[in-house]
């Protein structure tokens, strides 16, 4: 018998979080020496569905477990108390859900093919960071304004066609620049391509990245200077690059070695926008689209903080914030193993809609329900035939067949021949 027949949604969709791998993770850490109730697994289980179903607080998990016959038996947890929740995780080591993820995270390359595998050099990483930000009198270790605190996501975000997917993640307070974690989430290799915004300006770097063969696409400020001009490329008068040159960038305070490329072009609204690539090859309408795609980046930021819970947060530590920010991101990864292996070809959000809505049914029924087609099909907006509809008008009153044009209830659109 197959056995999605017998498996449960949520359990199919929480699969790839292999036990014996996080048990090794956890005897390491040490994690559960002590506990007697809720283990590790089971609670960032709990945790990833808490994600998914959006609940606001600890009390509400423990209330949906408590009452949940079906979840009960899922995560084989019979009851669980508020305090025990936040004891947990404010307790459990960040290094835990970070393992996790980087696991998820090689799932996703396996998964996705050996030719996309071994291709992985030749994708594009997107670069940047979003702030996520909270009360200053509940967070105070996380103040980096006098009213305001906040924590800073930054994320290397894997671009491939249709597959878009977290690759390697750093929290931090909002406090240190963007900048200083271009080490860390910088791909250093040959043809490597990775794209990021003005905030990761640093011309040491730029000169790193052009001798070890790292290509580069950035934006510039408006302010940027060049030290020297070496080419000046000609452009297409058609094309929305309005210059194509190679400089040396920089001024006498502070300057590049290594000669780069400077693309002058102009936005959908007539802005100027200045883009900077070690790339001097590829052809500039096409570096101009590779910068265009940094904005899935933004896209993704847009929908871990409007589909999962990570706008209010479970526990008010440090430790408790860092743990559910990545339980977020391996909520995210999850989804897209679960798409990947279904093999669906559109939305994610509709994968993550149908684990919502269906986790408790059988695996074969969640199939069912995602390549369902749409119970309505829209065949466009009407069409009125105006021209037509006056000609017949004007006829009629020609005709001096006028009578029903008086009345309040003609509708030359749905009833062009009534009194006729």
């Amino acid at each position: 018998m197959d056995k999605d027949t017998t498996k449960s949604t949520l359990a199919e969709y929480l699969s790839p979080l292999n036990p014996v791998e996080m048990l090794r993770e956890i005897k390491t850490l040490g994690l559960d020496r002590y506990t007697k109730k809720l283990d590790s697994i089971t609670f960032l289980q709990l945790l990833v569905f808490a994600q998914l179903q959006q609940i606001d607080s600890l009390t509400s998990m423990s209330a949906l477990l408590n009452e949940n016959r079906q979840l009960q038996a899922e995560l084989g947890l019979e009851s669980i108390s508020t305090s025990q929740l936040s004891r947990k995780l404010r307790q459990m080591d960040t290094k835990f859900p970070s393992s996790v993820f980087q696991r998820c995270v090689a799932q996703i390359v396996r998964t996705a093919g050996t030719k996309k595998a071994t291709q992985a050099l030749k994708r594009m990483n997107l670069v940047d960071a979003s702030t996520i930000t909270m009360c200053v009198s509940q967070y105070p270790w996380a103040e980096f304004r006098q009213t305001k605190a906040g924590v800073k996501l930054h994320l290397r975000l894997v671009f491939e066609n249709d597959l878009t997917y977290p690759d390697k993640e750093i929290l931090t307070p909002v406090k240190p620049a963007d900048r200083t974690q271009m080490a860390n989430l910088v791909v250093n290799e040959p043809d490597a391509l990775n794209v990021f915004d003005r905030g990761y300006v640093d011309y040491q770097k730029f000169d790193e990245y052009i001798l070890n063969g790292t290509r580069f696409v950035t934006r510039l400020r408006d302010n940027a200077s060049i030290m020297e001009v070496y080419e000046e490329r000609p452009v297409a008068p058609d094309s929305p690059v309005i210059r194509d040159a190679v400089i040396r960038l920089g001024s006498k305070f502070r300057n590049m070695v290594h000669p780069t490329r400077w693309l002058e072009v102009l936005d959908s609204d007539g802005r100027r926008i200045i883009i900077l690539t070690n790339d001097l090859t590829m052809d500039a309408t096409e570096i101009c689209d590779l910068y265009r795609n940094r904005w899935q980046i933004e896209l993704f930021f847009k929908w871990i903080k409007q589909h999962l819970h990570v706008k209010k947060f479970y526990g008010k530590s440090e430790n408790a914030v860092y743990n559910q920010l990545r339980i977020a991101l391996i909520t995210f990864c999850l989804l897209v193993l679960l798409r990947l292996r279904v093999r669906h070809p559109g939305r994610l959000l509709d994968i993550y809609k149908c684990v919502r809505w269906h986790w408790s049914e059988p695996f074969t029924e969640f199939r069912c329900y995602l390549s369902r087609p749409p119970t309505r099909a829209s065949t466009g907006r009407k069409k009125v035939k105006t021209e037509e509809i006056f000609a017949m008008t004007l006829q009629q009153y020609i005709d001096e067949e006028i009578e029903h044009l008086e009345s309040m209830v003609y509708d030359p659109i749905e009833y062009p021949k009534c009194g006729i």
